[in-house]
């Protein structure tokens, strides 16, 4: 089925208060979408984000992140005055987010909304705790520690919190019962929310692609809670953290710094572990981007304490075994493998028996080669093509970047003759739009026609990414009724969804609610 979609992340959607969430103006976004023809919209992680801001380094697996809760709900619902939000200081710049500030602010919001709420009395809350204690309970406790050490990590806490001693565990779960119960309120709200926007747009024809990190962040509730799912030794110091090894891009590697897991463990369990996180995932989402695929058939492992990746080496994956028993479990998956990068035959066979349809990233085509395996013209239909990832320049600061070689090359094989930069933008979109890729996903960057100032993440830096927001307004009609043309021309409209899809659907509550 030949459909489109743009991937706009919820942090950059022009909502008030400093960062973009569940608001009015992500329902508009949808109606964006329908009015477009488009069938998807691609977001980032979900969860609540740590150390770097990146939503690739996530305090949970399962939790959502507290600063897409809209604000302006609960003014409608009495827990906030609209002079609580507005005297806050959401930083001066509407194109970018200042997390400092979003921090300061929002917890002190969110705070003052729990304590004019009663969770005593809302059947809707305590259901909402009972169906999710499995992870709630412990990642609700592991935030109210941390926050009651200032932030430090769980592996620098007192042994018998870090060892998860009973004693312990039920002190404090008896001193912090306010704080406990305080992020136990966050996730209801973002829950809430999250699953009426999803509802909304999935009655307008739009589903939801989400993104799941294939590894967890080790200052995670998941890490702490059940250290036995990785490789950790009997102090539970890790063995060997997550990363890639040196090439042409970065002479040391890129250091994650990720617990590697088990994988002997997971597959005496049967993968329990991971079936719960699929089928929330698939509770959460219609379809899912799995980040670092080719991580399931071989990993890179460095050695814990090491400064870089320079020393690490490969070890097996699980491969096909957990996608098998994913699918015993669950059922046929809607999963998108991000499998970008250099990819060994092993790989290439695991991504076409699993069925998954692989990404092909426009940008990577053009190269002094011009044999690139991104080239449109080599695509099987079974895949997602791009302009670029949230990884990458936008088009325009690409096309602005590149060797005279690569530029002349570009031109000729997507057909530019306009000289202007945008002219290069809409023709790389057009590419991808009229390739014979099932699925075409674009950046919102890309249709709006911004530069590198608009870039959402440069892998392996610091200090400057997560950050970008559209402006109110940017996204206009002329602009939607342009990409609708397009989607019309190239066969992309959208379609309704197949009963096999609602029959799976139905069968993953089942599993999750357990």
């Amino acid at each position: 089925m030949r459909a489109s979609g743009i991937l706009f992340p919820v942090s950059s959607l022009p909502s008030k208060y400093g960062i973009g969430c569940f608001s009015a103006e992500a329902y508009e976004f949808v109606d964006q979408l329908a009015r477009a023809g488009q069938k998807y919209w691609q977001i980032l992680p979900l969860g609540p984000t740590g150390y770097g801001d990146s939503p690739y380094q996530s305090f949970s697996t399962f939790a959502g992140n507290p600063y897409f809760i809209d604000l302006e709900a609960f003014v409608k619902e009495g827990y906030l005055d609209k002079s609580d939000c507005e005297d806050c200081d959401w930083g001066t710049n509407e194109s970018y987010v200042d997390y400092e500030k979003i921090y300061n602010s929002r917890f002190r919001l969110l705070r003052k909304a729990f304590e004019n709420y009663d969770c005593e009395t809302d059947q809707e809350y305590r259901k909402f705790v009972k169906e999710n204690a499995a992870w709630l309970e412990d990642y609700s406790l592991y935030m109210a520690i941390k926050d009651s050490l200032n932030g430090i990590s769980w592996i620098e806490w007192p042994t018998e919190l870090k060892n998860r001693e009973k004693a312990a565990l039920a002190e404090k779960r008896e001193k912090l019962a306010n704080e406990v119960g305080f992020y136990c309120f966050q996730q209801f709200c973002f829950f809430k929310q999250w699953t009426a926007l999803k509802a909304y747009a999935n009655a307008k024809g739009v589903e939801m692609i989400g993104d799941i990190p294939i590894y967890v962040a080790f200052d995670s509730a998941d890490a702490w809670a059940q250290p036995e799912l990785f490789q950790f030794d009997r102090e539970n110091i890790p063995v060997g953290v997550a990363g890639c090894p040196p090439d042409a891009f970065s002479a040391t590697g890129q250091l994650w710094g990720n617990p590697l897991y088990d994988w002997e463990y997971h597959k005496k369990t049967g993968y329990a572990w991971w079936t719960r996180r699929m089928a929330n995932c698939m509770k959460l989402y219609d379809v899912v981007r799995i980040d670092h695929f080719r991580g399931f058939d071989e990993y890179y492992s460095i050695p814990y304490g090491d400064k870089t990746a320079q020393f690490g080496h490969w070890e097996k994956g699980p491969g096909m075994d957990l996608f098998r028993a994913l699918e015993k479990n669950l059922g046929k998956l809607d999963v998108i493998a991000e499998d970008l990068g250099l990819l060994t035959d092993s790989v290439i066979e695991m991504v076409e028996e699993s069925g998954f349809p692989g990404m092909k990233v426009l940008q990577f085509a053009f190269d002094e080669n011009e044999d690139s395996p991104y080239l449109t013209h080599r695509y099987e239909r079974n895949c997602i093509v791009y302009t670029g990832t949230h990884d990458n320049e936008t088009t325009r600061g690409w096309f602005r970047n590149l060797s005279q070689h690569d530029r002349n090359f570009a031109r000729a094989y997507i057909g530019c003759e306009g000289k202007h930069e945008t002219a290069a933008v809409w023709s790389m979109i057009r590419a991808a739009m009229s390739s014979v890729a099932d699925r075409c996903v674009i950046p919102v960057q890309d249709y709006l026609c911004l530069g590198n100032e608009a870039r959402i993440n440069e892998p392996s830096t610091l200090g400057d990414n997560w950050k970008w927001r559209m402006k109110k307004g940017q996204l206009n009609e002329t602009i939607i009724q342009k990409i609708y043309k397009m989607t019309k021309l190239y066969g992309r409209l959208v379609k309704e969804e197949t009963e096999e899809k609602e029959k799976t659907e139905a069968d993953r509550e089942k599993i999750s609610d357990k």
